[in-house]
């Protein structure tokens, strides 16, 4: 009986010695976007609330490289060091540096719009070895034609940032669908957000209205556009309704980027519970439930214009006094 009793005591000890090493730890997420502004936001927090669907004690290290590729650089060291249990990169140059950097963890990319392009993968049709992602790839053809049906535009001005892949192939497409709509193309570029107010000064004279694509750097100085081009009566089309919402650009067509931050959580959920990321194909935001339309009605009086009845019925969110109306 005395043995039994020490053996029981033993046991018991060895138990409450171990339990908290077996208890399952909380997964820890790092996530760096390039910089902070609505759309961004936004997507940072779709991407934590798909994954606490799932994971509901997981532990997130918030990161923002405010415009700097050294610093989305460090941010990738960082969790490489700490031993983050998977890493989300919003927007291409953050991503990129964690493909290049983290090789021990998986890597999901989001708001990437060619991840092909960007070297990340090489086939939109499956992802490599811990790297798959979620794409941007926005319509910008149908973004220009829209503008170009609300305002006729002989010479489009676009403004973009040199650094960011995804801003450069983007300016391609608005190059290629200029030259099918049979409008003049003038570009700028930028290396940072400073130098967007600039500009958009040395081409506002030249153009009959303005182009912003879902390019993170420019979308970050949005308002410097707007105050240059309310000045001169000119237009601003953006393919960022978030910050539409509170920046007065004519209109905004582009995705709801809360939906894209949750289908991202979502997954990095699937491959925290064992999918394989070589397996997973580029995801592309095709449902019409993923796009939104924005139309200011305000900004449109202001330049003597008026939106197609059709479109003021199907958009999204309408800008009308001030005030910001959902349908």
């Amino acid at each position: 009986m005395k043995r039994l009793t020490i053996l029981t005591a033993a046991l018991a000890c060895l138990f409450l010695t171990t339990a908290p090493a077996l208890a399952k730890k909380p997964v820890v997420i790092g996530i760096s976007k390039i910089v902070a502004h609505p759309a961004l936001d936004a997507l940072e927090k779709g991407v934590m609330d798909g994954i606490t669907e799932r994971f509901p004690r997981a532990v997130f290290d918030l990161q923002n490289a405010n415009g700097e590729l050294s610093t989305a650089a460090s941010i990738a060291q960082k969790f490489k060091a700490e031993k983050v249990d998977i890493s989300v990169g919003i927007a291409t140059p953050t991503a990129q540096a964690l493909v290049n950097t983290i090789k021990n963890h998986p890597v999901i990319y989001c708001a990437v719009t060619d991840p092909v392009d960007a070297g990340l993968i090489r086939s939109f049709d499956q992802g490599e070895k811990n790297i798959a992602g979620v794409s941007d790839l926005t319509p910008v053809k149908e973004q220009i034609a829209f503008l170009a049906k609300v305002k006729k535009i002989k010479t489009l001005g676009h403004i973009y940032s040199s650094s960011e892949a995804n801003a450069v192939r983007l300016a391609e497409l608005a190059e290629e669908a200029c030259r099918e709509l049979g409008i003049a193309f003038v570009p700028a570029t930028v290396s940072n957000s400073a130098e967007v107010k600039q500009a958009i000064q040395t081409i506002i004279r030249r153009v009959d209205g303005i182009y912003i694509s879902n390019d993170n750097t420019v979308v970050s100085a949005l308002s410097a556009i707007t105050d240059v081009a309310a000045k001169h009566n000119k237009p601003v089309m953006s393919a960022d309704p978030s910050s539409a919402e509170t920046i007065p650009v004519l209109a905004a067509w582009g995705f709801d980027y809360y939906k894209m931050g949750r289908r991202t959580g979502r997954l990095t959920a699937d491959i925290l519970s064992g999918t394989d990321p070589e397996t997973v194909p580029t995801i592309f935001m095709t449902d019409p439930s993923d796009i939104d339309l924005l139309l200011n009605l305000d900004v449109a009086e202001s330049l003597g214009l008026s939106f197609p009845e059709e479109a003021v019925k199907n958009a999204a969110t309408l800008i009308k006094d001030g005030k910001v109306i959902k349908q």
